[in-house]
Formats: C-alpha cells, structure tokens, sequence
C-alpha cells in the first residue's frame, strides 16, 4: 500500500520505485492513493492510467478526489478507482471495489472520518455495510481511513478488527511509527505518509503555507517541484484463506533525487 501521492513528483517516484519494492517484497498487489496525484488537488484520467502504468494495482480517492471536475465520469466508470463510501449514495464512482491478484480477489474499501473533515456520513455505521458485503466476496478486504484525527482512524481499526485484513491511514502526509496486528488479526498504521517531494510542507511549496499561517492569506498551494523525494508505503502479509494478516513492515524511502 503507498500513502498519499503528490503532483508529478509522487508519480515519478512510483515509476522509479514501486516495480523495484514489488520485486524487493514480493509483492502480489499494489494499493495506492491517488487523491492527490494531478497537481496535489485530485485525479485525472491521465495521471490515474499513468499510476497503473508504474504498477499501481487499484487507486482509493479521499476529500480532494473531485478537484478536477472532470474526473467524474471516469470514476463513474472505473472499477481500479473508488471514492470514500461515505459520501452520499448520488455521488458519482463508487466506495468499494475488488480486483483479482493469482486467482485471489482482493476487497478495498474507502472511507473518511469527520473530525476536522468535510461533512459526510458515519464511517463506522458505513463500514458496517460495506465490510459485510465484501467479506461475502472474498476473506481479504483492505480498507483506507482517509482521515485527520489519529484517535478516529485508532478507533476504527479497533472496531473493525477480525473484520478486515488491514486498515491503513492516509491524509496527513506524515508517516505514523504504530504499525502492529491487532488481536484479531488485522494489520493497522495510522498513515501511510507520502509519496512525493520531501521539501516544502507536505508536498506543497512552503511559502504560501507559512502565509497561511502568518497572516491567514495564500495563493493556491502548489506542489514543491524542486528537491530530494520520498517514498511511503507500508507492505502487508495476508493469508488468501482466513483473510488474516501475520506482518506489517512500513517503509519510508528518504532522499530519492
């Protein structure tokens, strides 16, 4: 699974590393999400095909999937790349999805919290009714909590737990150290952190950020194009049978030029 990815920089990063870490970890299936990917502020039909092309297997989405407009139809239509659940029922795309890896299907579901972060539905009440019908389909399911609050995305894992083969964390863009298998058998990390440019403040250009903070005024956030980058993701074993997972190894790749 690769944490958040960022503007041009987090997609070269994928085509030069994530061909290398599938081969390096054996890896059978890559997650990653995408929300971020064209130009730090949502997905396009291009930059999610580009994902794919550098060996992204299925693409999960959170609160920026829909800055660009467009993207819309595509997901509509994409069965590789899912929105969180929790938006309402008319939203275009979808909320979870499964895709097929050596004759095992894998289930991924998306969902968001609610502290700090757009309104949207119970994710826990939401996950209730997604998980069940994955879990018909198929023992593995994979879910991405895009969220702010440690303790909601914590929360959740503990709620889910014995129900899903891993929960992971994304939007932060800053790598949590709490990595474990819960008693039930599910692997959990905060988040994932980022993929993409190491300088600058979380993938964007420092000094609209520090304006923001300062004086409460910006220009638009651009991705920080110059610079070293970073690769985060984290790699999970899972048994195709009980749908429980035995491992997870995070991994943070500094200092790629």
């Amino acid at each position: 699974m690769v944490g958040d990815v960022v503007g041009s920089p987090g997609r070269d990063v994928l085509k030069r590393c994530v061909a290398l870490l599938r081969e390096q970890h054996h890896v059978d299936a890559c997650i990653a999400n995408g929300e971020n990917a064209a130009g730090g502020f949502g997905l396009t039909a291009q930059t999610a095909e580009e994902m794919f092309s550098s060996g992204v297997d299925f693409i999960t989405g959170g609160n920026h999937i829909f800055d660009k407009r467009e993207f819309a139809e595509y997901l509509e239509n994409s069965d590789r790349v899912i929105r969180p659940a929790n938006y309402p029922p008319t939203t275009p795309g979808r909320g979870a999805g499964t895709f097929a890896v050596n004759g095992v299907t894998i289930g991924v579901l998306n969902l968001m919290g609610r502290t700090f972060m757009p309104p949207v539905d119970d994710p826990f009440r939401c996950a209730d009714a997604y998980v069940s019908d994955l879990r018909a389909q198929t023992p593995v399911v994979i879910v991405d909590v895009h969220a702010e609050a440690t303790s909601e995305k914590v929360a959740l894992g503990r709620y889910l737990d014995g129900r899903v083969s891993a929960l992971v964390g994304t939007h932060t863009h800053v790598q949590t150290a709490d990595e474990q298998i819960l008693p039930g058998g599910t692997a959990y990390l905060s988040d994932l952190g980022m993929t993409g440019p190491t300088e600058g403040i979380i993938g964007m250009e420092s000094r609209a950020v520090l304006d923001r903070f300062l004086t409460g005024l910006s220009e638009r956030f651009s991705v920080q194009r110059n610079g070293s980058r970073q690769f985060c993701g984290a790699v999970v074993s899972i048994d195709p049978i009980s749908g429980k997972a035995s491992e997870i190894k995070r991994i943070f790749l500094r200092g790629i030029p």
